[in-house]
Formats: structure tokens, C-alpha cells, sequence
């Protein structure tokens, strides 16, 4: 190099030593290989024009020079591509030479090394390597990226610095991880959480941050955990100052539950509840969002000391009760899906937030409903009135009876008071029972309507459930929905028939029916019984039987008649006081009638004997004339 006679150098000069990194050499501060620093101390005999430094020369001068300093050792130099051939890549690495890469040591893309001519690589010169026959300097591709990752990794170990990584492989006790460098992560170093499939995170590229290195050894061993928790501090913290109610905040799901969704928010996690989804029917969160589904979200609670963060997707549209006046009238005709059925009725979804009930009275005008399966299914397509509308509720009242006329309306003109209409026992009661003459119209008969004669304590001891009756119509009460109905009016009333043909002082006939401490009950006309004290039986009632044993007919007096109340009083010993007068009179009577006879048949006698005489023995003689004839 000295040699050049471009650049001539003394023959005094430094000589040339090691170059170190960076291109200075070992002989001087300023100096370079092969350019003469300044003067030595005692050579002042030297010319000083001859000597100058670096400052002295201008920037050509020592572009032009560099290329004559061999490169240190070890040192990363950049390599413009010449050539590509099948095994060699041609690279111009400057100081005016060129060098030969193996074209294995670069990496293959779609069948061919990923390196074409143009392009600028690292290089470095192999360390005793020979000019090849051609004259090419060797290079390496390879230890020039290697080198140079190793002072990225010690500059980021110092720093406490994050690297990128790629997992190349699983191995014992962890993953192999590419780092620049082949690094080793342990298992317990992956995640924040235990990983239990490692396998599943190879070929991967994460952030980690190196634990241990060791560039002599070859030794790297790295950490995903440790810049997961750093970037989650980080993100946290950031997350938290930035945080308010009101804000609109961008997360990822998480996880799901029966009750809502964990949203991961970068560095805390938020709930997003069930009720917060939609302003619909959301029966599980999945309907509606799936775990790594990005969403842009409202923070509706925040507590920063618990760091606790309630968060409401629904909230980012309008709630539509807000505006449902404007969509929805009283009145007005609707149609919509069947979402739910309950005992007392079924809710309807008219739009997505918005839904209605019918309760089970406003599906049909027949009361004999049991419950709301009967006329409507769970996703069922429906149409119906709207009732009523309470927004501050979030109410929406909806009929479907309404869709047909209320046979009440025209009640009055289809039936009259007296007519006879027949029905279905529809229900049974304490106070009588309901009978449907026709849909939607139920007359109620009283049970004091059911028989003129006995004494109904129950309806079902006349009338049972599901069975077709007769009745007469007593009443028609439109405005209040309610029809009185009859059963014993189909008969006549043998009381008012008794009451209108006997009075007091009547002696009747009767059987009787039953006993009681204070006299017997007396059937004195089917369906008809009164009472007959013990103070009007002869000898009164005994402690084992009673004076007149039921089922024993006897005659009896009436004292009493109430028409009103129903009530009839009897009398047996002024029966037998009647009847013994009235036998006493006949005997009398039958005597008086035997006397008067026989006094008349006397008179007769003694009125005509002589007469009696003379034709007897007129009579006679006719019977003696054939004796004397004879």
C-alpha cells in the first residue's frame, strides 16, 4: 500500500498496525493505516510538509485512501451485490475488492435464494481465509449478521430492551426461539399464565426480553412473560389516565360467560354484561359477539382504585325507546316475533330493543283460555293491536283479540231476557257456575239458581265441568260484561204452585223426609217440605227416634205459610184433632142418618098395619082355592 505512488509515504512514517473498529488505527489518535501521524518527538529533522493529518486532508483525498486500509477484524462491512451465480454470490465490499458468498448462507424463497444482484448485504471477511482462483476475496454472509446481532442483543440486554423473536421449535423444558442469535425461552417464561400446548405457539414472532446472555458461550436465554408484563404495566398504566365514564374505548373479547363478556382493553380487562349487548333479547353473549372480536365500546363505570371497568356496547346507539312514539301509535296494527311465553302472557319483539306483551286476558275473547301455548309458539310471526304505549316503562301493551269484534257489543241484540240458550260448563265456583253460550260470552248461573226445591250448597252437586245445559237468560249487563243465567227457570216453581192452592187450615198429606232436635222436615210436595215442630207432634220427639220415623206418611194441618221465605209451618196433632173431628162428625152424621131412618120406617109401620093386613090376606087366599077345590 505504501507503494502507491498515488499516495507516497515516508520513509520515516509510522508503520501501518492492526486497524480497530471503526477504521482507526492502533499507531495514533488521528491516524489511520499506512497515513503518517504527526511528528515523533526528536525527529524534527524530518520535513514537516511531509507530515499531516486527517484535518489536513481533504474528503476525496481520504475517500480515496480507505480503500487501501484493510478492514479490521471482525468488522461488519456493507456489500453491494455484483452477481448471483448457482453457488456464489459476487460482492463489491469496497477497498477496491470484491469477495465471493456462498449462495447457501442466504436464505431460500419461493425455490430461489432471496438475493439478487443490486441489492446491499452485510459481509464479512473469514478470518485466514485465501483469494479464491478468481481472485475473490472470501466473505461471510452469515457472521456478519450473526456479529451484528450480537452487539443488537447486548446493546438491548444493557438497555433492558425489548427483541423481536420467531419460535422456530419446541424443545425440552421450553422453545427455541430466533432472536438473531438461537435463543432458548423456558416454559415457565412464555406466558402470564400457565401454557399447557407449547406446541402451538411455534412459528410464532413475539416480543421478548433477554434474561441472561452470554456472547462467548453462544448463550441467549429470553423471556415472553417479562415483556408481556411490561408492556401490560405499560399499557395499564397509560389505560388509566386515559380512562373516563362516557368514553369510547376499543378492546378485544376475551372470554365469554353465561352473564357477559371480558374485554381486554390493553393492559385491564372490562366486563361487558349480558344486559349491556343489546337493546334486545340476548339470551347468551355469544349470539352477539365471539372471543378476538375487535369493538368499540362505552365505559360506563370506572373505579380506579379497583381497577374495575363496566363497559355497554349498546349504549353506542340510540335507545330506541327514546323514539318509540314516533314509530308506534294506539291503535295501530303490528306485527312481530314471538320471543317468550309465561304464565300471564307472551312478549312480542316488534324490533330489536322494543317488545310488547299480550297478556293472556287480550288473546282471545273466551275466558276458558289456560294458558297463553294455546294460541301462540315461541317464534312465532304474529300480528296485533297495540293497547297502550309507556316509554318511561319501556312498556308496550298488545292485543290479539282485538283483531275481531267484541261479541259483546251486539249481546243485546242477539239475545232477550227469558229466551232459552244452551252451553258448556266452562268453570265451577263456590257461588255458582260459568256456562259459554257461545265464544267470548259466559252467563253466570247463581247457585240459588239451580234448583226451585233443594238446597244447593255446591254447584257441582247439580252441574259438572264440561257438561252442555240449558239455561234461561235472567239478565244481559253489556257495558259490564256480565249475562245471569238460570237453571231451575226452566221448571215451574212448585213452591209459588203450593203457595197459590193452599191456605192456612189445609190438611195435606205428606212423607217424611228428615229429623232434626226441634221436629221433622216433611215432604208435602215434590220438592216441597216444611217444617213440623216437635210442639205439634203428639208425644214429641224421643232421644232415640223421633216421634214420626222418616219415610212414614202422614196427614198434617198446615199452620203457616210464608211465601216469601218459603217457609211452611205443620201441625201433627191438629191433623189428628181434624181427623178425629171429621170422623166423629161422619159417625155423627152416618148415626143422625141411621136415626132419622129407622124413626121413619117406624112411622111408616105404625101409620098403614090394617091395610097391611087385608093385602096379606088378599095375597093369600089365591094360594088355599086349589086345596078346596080339590
Amino acid at each position: 500500500m505504501g507503494n502507491n505512488p498515488e499516495y507516497p509515504t515516508p520513509d520515516d512514517a509510522v508503520p501501518a498496525s492492526p486497524a480497530r473498529p471503526g477504521g482507526h488505527s492502533a499507531g495514533g489518535e488521528h491516524g489511520r493505516p499506512g497515513i503518517p501521524g504527526p511528528p515523533v518527538p526528536g525527529e524534527t529533522d524530518a520535513p514537516q510538509e511531509e507530515y499531516f493529518t486527517e484535518e489536513m486532508m481533504s474528503e476525496a483525498m481520504l475517500d480515496d485512501y480507505s480503500h487501501f486500509a484493510p478492514p479490521a477484524e471482525g468488522e461488519v462491512l456493507q456489500g453491494h451485490v455484483l452477481k448471483v451465480t448457482p453457488t456464489e454470490v459476487i460482492v463489491d465490499f469496497g477497498y477496491k475488492s470484491e469477495g465471493v458468498v456462498p449462495i447457501t448462507q442466504f436464505p431460500v424463497a419461493e425455490g430461489k435464494p432471496a438475493v439478487n444482484a443490486g441489492d446491499t448485504i452485510e459481509v464479512m471477511v473469514e478470518k485466514g481465509g485465501t483469494l479464491t482462483p478468481e481472485g475473490y476475496v472470501p466473505l461471510s454472509h452469515r457472521k456478519a449478521q450473526n456479529t451484528k446481532s450480537w452487539d443488537t442483543l447486548e446493546q438491548a440486554f444493557r438497555d433492558n430492551l425489548l427483541v423481536s423473536g420467531h419460535i422456530t421449535g419446541r424443545t425440552k423444558g421450553g422453545l427455541m426461539v430466533d432472536v438473531g442469535v438461537e435463543a432458548f425461552m423456558p416454559g415457565s417464561q412464555v406466558d402470564v399464565r400457565p401454557v399447557y400446548n407449547l406446541d402451538s405457539l411455534v412459528g410464532q414472532h413475539i416480543p421478548v426480553r433477554i434474561l441472561k446472555l452470554n456472547r462467548r458461550r453462544g448463550n441467549v436465554v429470553v423471556s415472553r412473560k417479562a415483556a408481556l408484563e411490561t408492556e401490560v404495566t405499560d399499557r395499564k398504566t397509560a389505560l388509566l389516565e386515559s380512562v373516563a365514564e362516557g368514553v369510547v374505548v376499543q378492546g378485544l373479547v376475551k372470554n365469554l360467560t353465561d352473564y357477559g363478556a371480558f374485554i381486554d382493553l390493553g393492559g385491564i380487562d372490562g366486563l361487558l354484561h349480558v344486559s349491556d349487548m343489546s337493546y334486545g333479547r340476548v339470551t347468551h353473549p355469544s349470539e352477539l359477539v365471539q372471543v378476538g372480536q375487535e369493538l368499540s365500546l362505552k365505559v360506563l363505570k370506572f373505579d380506579k382504585d379497583k381497577e374495575r371497568i363496566s363497559l355497554g356496547l349498546k349504549q353506542m346507539a340510540p335507545d330506541p325507546w327514546e323514539s318509540v312514539h314516533d314509530r308506534y301509535q294506539i291503535g295501530a296494527r303490528v306485527i312481530g316475533r314471538v320471543v317468550s311465553i309465561t304464565d300471564y302472557g307472551s312478549f312480542v319483539e316488534l324490533e330489536a330493543g322494543v317488545e310488547g306483551l299480550i297478556h293472556i286476558s287480550e288473546m282471545t275473547w273466551s275466558r276458558r283460555m289456560k294458558h297463553p301455548s294455546k294460541v301462540v309458539k315461541v317464534g312465532d310471526t304474529v300480528e296485533s293491536v297495540i293497547l297502550d304505549i309507556k316509554p318511561r316503562d319501556r312498556r308496550v301493551s298488545l292485543g290479539i283479540k282485538q283483531l275481531e269484534d267484541d261479541p259483546w257489543t251486539t249481546v243485546e241484540s242477539r239475545y232477550s231476557v227469558g229466551s232459552v240458550v244452551e252451553g258448556r260448563v266452562r268453570k265451577l265456583s263456590e257461588f255458582g257456575a260459568f256456562i259459554e253460550i257461545e265464544e267470548g260470552i259466559d252467563g253466570l248461573v247463581h247457585v240459588s239458581d239451580l234448583s226451585w226445591t233443594k238446597h244447593i250448597k255446591h254447584p257441582s252437586e247439580v252441574l259438572k265441568k264440561g257438561q252442555v245445559v240449558q239455561a234461561v237468560i235472567l239478565n244481559i249487563d253489556a257495558p259490564t260484561r256480565r249475562l245471569s243465567l238460570g237453571v231451575k227457570q226452566l221448571q215451574p216453581d212448585q213452591w209459588e204452585s203450593f203457595f197459590a192452592t193452599h191456605t192456612v187450615g189445609d190438611l195435606v198429606r205428606g212423607r217424611v223426609c228428615r229429623s232434626a232436635t226441634f221436629g221433622v222436615f216433611v215432604e208435602v210436595a215434590p220438592g216441597v217440605e216444611a217444617l213440623c215442630h216437635s210442639s205439634e207432634i203428639i208425644g214429641g220427639a224421643g232421644k232415640d227416634k223421633p216421634a214420626l220415623p222418616v219415610g212414614e206418611d202422614h196427614s198434617f194441618k198446615i199452620i203457616r205459610l210464608n211465601a216469601s221465605e218459603k217457609k211452611i209451618g205443620l201441625s201433627y196433632k191438629a191433623a189428628i184433632v181434624d181427623e178425629e173431628r171429621q170422623r166423629m162428625a161422619e159417625y155423627q152424621k152416618q148415626a143422625a142418618a141411621v136415626t132419622t131412618a129407622t124413626e121413619d120406617a117406624a112411622r111408616s109401620e105404625a101409620a098403614t098395619p090394617e091395610h097391611d093386613q087385608g093385602e096379606a090376606t088378599e095375597n093369600a087366599e089365591p094360594a088355599q082355592k086349589p086345596e078346596s077345590g080339590e
